[in-house]
């Protein structure tokens, strides 16, 4: 099995090596041989959302064995892979990405913005992402533990019907806690759908700023974003074009 991993934070980001870390634990423990090959953008390209680099000429550079960077976004790394590499992935994973990409953020997260792109071509697609707070420190030793049965379950799950594209899965890890080892619940669940409320000032230089409660956001019962703050892991299976997955 061929993986593509991909991300938007970029190729040196710590959340993209603990992802292929949780493909090789989940493989070895799944009993399945993998191919892992990474293409990534050369740097952070947070909340790009769906957008592609038009600006210059796609350049790319070999990084290490198997690991690629691209001078564009999450979504032209899925491209470049497919099309111009070649390399015809069974799956992708993006992620991890440093912060929750839950709700209304998928709109604008370029991590949810590449498994879209892959599913939308008819290869099956995972974002992964994990809740941060301030007050807790970070990690990432944690996440192949964490991740371990939600990969499996993901490329098992060749039964599921979609009505257009491929199978799409948005995964949010909780925040990180005292005891890493500890792994949290998963529910499976719908992407919330309340705004995010933003107070917007202008300075008599004509700068305006945004501010918002990430983490006092309102929320729904019952949805990604009530769950995951909640301490799950939770899982939402989503078209490419946001209807609910069947």
């Amino acid at each position: 099995m061929r993986i593509l991993l991909t991300n938007d934070d970029g190729i040196d980001a710590p959340g993209l090596t603990a992802l292929f870390e949780s493909v090789q634990l989940a493989a070895s423990h799944d009993n399945r041989p993998v191919e892992i090959i990474v293409v990534a953008p050369d740097r952070g390209r947070s909340e790009c959302s769906h957008s592609i680099e038009t600006s210059q000429p796609l350049r790319i550079c070999t990084v290490r064995e198997g690991w690629t960077s691209v001078n564009g976004t999450p979504v032209d790394c899925v491209r470049v892979a497919v099309t111009a590499m070649g390399l015809e992935p069974d799956l992708v994973l993006s992620g991890v990405n440093a912060g929750a990409n839950l709700g209304v953020n998928l709109m604008i997260s370029g991590t949810f913005a590449a498994a879209r792109e892959a599913s939308s071509i008819g290869i099956p697609a995972m974002a992964v992402s994990q809740y941060r707070r301030h007050e807790i420190p970070r990690s990432w030793t944690h996440v192949p533990h964490w991740l371990l049965e939600t990969l499996i379950d993901f490329w098992n799950a060749d039964g599921e019907q979609y009505e257009v594209g491929a199978r799409l899965w948005n995964v949010n890890l909780p925040a990180d806690h005292d005891d890493p080892s500890r792994i949290p619940s998963r529910v499976s669940c719908e992407i919330d759908r309340c705004p995010i409320e933003r107070n917007g000032s202008m300075d008599p230089e004509g700068t305006v700023r945004f501010e918002w409660d990430f983490h006092g956001r309102p929320r729904e019962s019952g949805r990604d974003v009530a769950e995951c703050f909640g301490g799950q892991i939770t899982i939402s299976r989503v078209s490419p074009f946001f209807d609910s997955a069947h």
